[in-house]
């Protein structure tokens, strides 16, 4: 019988972290651990095998789903390759693609920069080009925009109220924040 490890000695072993080899039961990619009488989980060299493996396949990018197709094919002696090989051309195809428009958005990127002056004037040339097409431009006025925290249990103290100027602060609107428009 081979000794059995505790998911801290398991995880140095495959090269991942505990958390992962837990994520990793939770999804299925890995078979629930065997446990010791005080619940510890216990692994043999069989699963950090199968972690390796996961941990070599997330290195080259491939999917979750897709680890476990690849699982599935290494655990089967009746495969053929060019089942593995159809999921690793249809992964470099997908690589292929984000790579072809990673190229795109730094080239777009590398002209936004080499256009802006970059100085303490007001225009820019990169706000301009990411602004393109849209209707209205922002008000530089001295109008404020009043936020206030969606679900306020008491609407004369919000949880949340401030003033900026001109613009909408993303973060806070992604956070639920409702516009409030008016003259102060």
């Amino acid at each position: 019988m081979t000794a059995l490890m505790n998911i801290g000695d398991a995880a140095k072993a495959a090269g991942v972290s505990p958390k992962m080899i837990r994520h990793y039961e939770q999804t299925g990619l890995l078979p629930q651990a065997e446990r010791s009488e005080s619940g510890y989980r216990l692994y043999s060299e069989r699963e950090v095998s199968v972690l390796r493996f996961i941990r070599q396949s997330r290195r080259l990018g491939f999917s979750m789903p897709q680890i476990a197709q690849l699982i599935g094919q290494w655990g089967d002696t009746q495969r053929s390759s060019r089942q593995v090989k159809a999921i690793a051309e249809r992964h470099l195809a997908d690589l292929q693609e984000k790579l072809r428009e990673i190229v795109e958005m730094k080239s777009a990127l590398e002209q936004l920069v080499a256009v802006c002056a970059g100085d303490d004037h007001a225009d820019c040339a990169i706000l301009d080009n990411l602004a393109a097409g849209s209707p209205t431009k922002p008000s530089h006025s001295a109008n404020f925009v009043k936020l206030r925290r969606r679900n306020s249990n008491d609407s004369r103290s919000p949880a949340l109220e401030t003033l900026a100027t001109g613009h909408l602060d993303l973060m806070t609107w992604m956070r639920g924040v409702h516009i409030h428009h008016g003259n102060h």
